[in-house]
């Protein structure tokens, strides 16, 4: 990916259909200044769209209401991928999940290969749910079930 791309490949839309960690960067309402935060309840939900779901109570949806512009970085599928668009609350709170969860979409306006030259990503990172995994199983279960259904 050389060049700067308004849609996702399919390459991506298959690495975000499942449990992934990506980073999600908004514009902080106070200070002006970007702000970045790890999300794993994110999927592709086409080659247009990235869709999220977050706790309401998170200074990211009231970054959001003050600036729609946002950037995921997705590390994996041999690089950085800076992906740029713009966040709509698709609905408040998500229907059947046990916490107040606001979900978004994001419309993706560019999506850029971010490496440094010369340079591939051999491994993706990982990161594991450090409560009851049961429990951690059952909650993403829900939590993508009701994204899907928003």
């Amino acid at each position: 990916m050389a060049e700067t791309i308004t849609v996702l490949p399919q390459q991506l839309i298959d690495a975000m259909q499942k449990d992934t960690f990506a980073l999600l960067s908004t514009i902080d309402f106070e200070s002006g200044s970007p702000s970045m935060n790890a999300v794993s309840w994110l999927y592709a939900k086409d080659s247009e769209t990235i869709r999220f779901a977050i706790d309401q109570r998170s200074r990211i949806v009231t970054n959001l209401r003050q600036n729609e512009l946002v950037n995921v970085t997705y590390i994996g599928e041999g690089s950085v991928h800076a992906i740029y668009g713009k966040a709509r609350q698709v609905t408040e709170t998500l229907e059947g999940v046990p916490f107040k969860l606001a979900c978004y979409d994001i419309d993706i306006t560019a999506v850029r290969d971010a490496m440094f030259y010369g340079s591939r990503i051999s491994v993706a990172p990982e990161f594991e749910k450090t409560y009851d995994k049961r429990a951690a199983e059952k909650l993403d279960a829900q939590v993508f079930d009701a994204m899907k259904k928003a």
